[in-house]
């Protein structure tokens, strides 16, 4: 398969915001390919590489840039592949030289069109609208199989590429293969918000209502004396939390996934601010000081799987029961089950009061239902908030002037794969933050004017506001009011983000339309 073949594709997804004509698209395409180029064409339009990063930044790709028209023979996804693994493999004295001269080989034979593609792709710049929900569904729809198979096989696999090549070349047998196992992490079940007990009640039924915690999400696997810990992006952090490998080691079980949150607290069991948590699981080096000055403690919610058996397919509440009967008492998160909105409330103000955000909501019958957002899980807050990614910022005066500090906010629009403006806010931010989101913001910047540093649209922010008014002024049509940075979130991809349609569903319920 050629090159050219998947640019004119993502030119073709570009230009239309119809999401079933992009997975028709896409489709169509799939069924062209052939084996690595299947996986290929699939990592490729949701602008990952099989490589992973491999080093390459902008000052690279500029020394290499060529503006020499393409020679043949034509680019082939293989060859870009095989181009790229070098890259990959090459590091020590004189890499970066090297990786320019392999890059310029590539660029002279690739046209203007292609040059652009290749650049944004190793970049992370690649936005043509293909997100991976779109592309699982091109795959599904190429390979004659549900939706719901193609996801769950993402869920356990983690890899689209090699997802969309057993699709396409053995079906409904080659997506069963992907099932839980040990030491392959699983895709974090998510919730949905109530904004009362009541309504979690109401929709739930009797239900476990469980401290909501500010913390970092971690599944953890042991199988024997080897231990290895995941975040919620799947991104393996073992190294990083000896304390935590240490404690699973203690464990009876010789098999287990668990499933919770890791969370630095004060010396009276109140919770650290969520970028100190944080500041662990972005240490690499000199783990063990961090760990004397920041130690974590573990709460665990679910048991994933125990003793070789797969226990997602089970109800909340047996799970819990196997979860209780396999770790000490001590570190199961803090928990009550009722159908009694009193009851519920005064755990609410429990939590609170410990310094939590809130409460958790689960239904006692639901299965996990791994990397989907269903309605069986619910969080309740004590404040209105949001993830949203960061567009744009401007650059502050007066006391802030030097630093980057007015936020341009965006919702996710899982139907153009585009992010769309509601706003802006500079309140919240502390020196700190100031100094920290000047430096990374320079590092996603992708074009400037006189007042404003447009970003690659990557850095989730947690924002807290009040309600949601109309407003003429945004492209959504909708503002914030009120709206002020409670924490960045970079544990949360920008594809996590709340969706434009979340937005609509609380400005609605705020205006009494249903």
């Amino acid at each position: 398969m050629q090159l050219q073949s998947l640019v004119e594709l993502t030119d073709q997804l570009r230009a239309t915001t119809r999401k079933n004509e992009k997975i028709a698209l896409i489709a169509d395409f799939l069924k062209q390919t052939a084996g690595g180029e299947t996986a290929l064409s699939a990592l490729y339009l949701t602008g990952s590489l099989p490589q992973g990063k491999i080093g390459i930044g902008g000052r690279m790709l500029q020394a290499a840039f060529s503006e020499e028209k393409r020679s043949p023979p034509a680019l082939t996804l293989r060859e870009v592949d095989d181009c790229f693994s070098r890259m990959a493999d090459d590091s020590g004295a004189g890499s970066s030289g090297r990786k320019i001269e392999a890059l310029r080989g590539l660029f002279r034979r690739a046209d203007a069109a292609e040059r652009r593609f290749l650049a944004r792709l190793l970049m992370g710049e690649l936005r043509q609208g293909a997100l991976e929900g779109i592309v699982l569904e091109g795959i599904a729809q190429a390979s004659a199989l549900s939706g719901a198979e193609v996801r769950q096989a993402m869920m356990f696999s983690g890899n689209i590429g090699e997802v969309a090549r057993a699709a396409l070349e053995e079906g409904g047998a080659g997506v069963r293969r992907f099932s839980l196992r040990l030491f392959s992490p699983v895709a974090p079940m998510l919730a949905q918000t109530a904004e009362t007990v009541s309504e979690a009640l109401e929709r739930l039924g009797e239900t476990s209502f469980e401290f909501k915690l500010d913390g970092a999400r971690i599944q953890v696997h042991k199988g024997g004396e080897t231990v290895r810990i995941f975040t919620r992006q799947l991104q393996e952090v073992t190294d990083r939390l000896p304390e935590m490998v240490d404690w699973t080691r203690t464990l009876p079980a010789a098999e287990i996934i668990l499933e919770g949150e890791a969370i630095a607290l004060r010396p009276d069991g109140t919770p650290q601010p969520f970028q100190i948590t944080m500041r662990r699981f972005g240490r690499t080096k000199n783990v063990e000081a961090m760990r004397q000055e920041i130690p974590l403690t573990p709460f665990f919610f679910d048991c994933l799987y125990q003793e070789g058996q797969p226990l997602l397919s089970l109800p909340y509440r047996k799970r819990f029961e196997i979860l209780s009967e396999s770790i000490p008492p001590e570190a199961l998160i803090p928990r009550i089950l009722t159908q009694e909105r009193e009851a519920a409330e005064r755990f609410l103000q429990r939590a609170l009061g410990a310094g939590h955000e809130g409460l958790m909501a689960k239904s006692l019958d639901a299965p996990y239902t791994a990397g989907q957002r269903g309605s069986n899980w619910l969080k309740l807050k004590a404040a209105k908030t949001l993830d949203l990614v960061v567009l744009a910022v401007e650059w502050g005066n007066g006391r802030r002037s030097g630093w980057l500090s007015n936020l341009h906010l965006g919702a996710r629009d899982p139907e153009s794969g585009q992010f769309i403006m509601l706003g802006k806010t500079f309140k919240g931010l502390t020196d700190e933050m100031l100094r920290w989101q000047t430096e990374k913001f320079l590092s996603l910047e992708t074009r400037r004017d006189l007042w404003t540093v447009y970003l690659r649209p990557e850095l989730v922010v947690e924002i807290a506001f009040s309600d949601i008014q109309e407003s003429p002024r945004y492209p959504a049509g909708m503002a914030l009011r009120f709206a002020r940075v409670k924490r960045y979130r970079p544990d949360k991809s920008a594809e996590e983000a709340d969706t434009i349609q979340t937005v609509i569903d609380i400005f609605r319920k705020e205006k009494g339309n249903g």
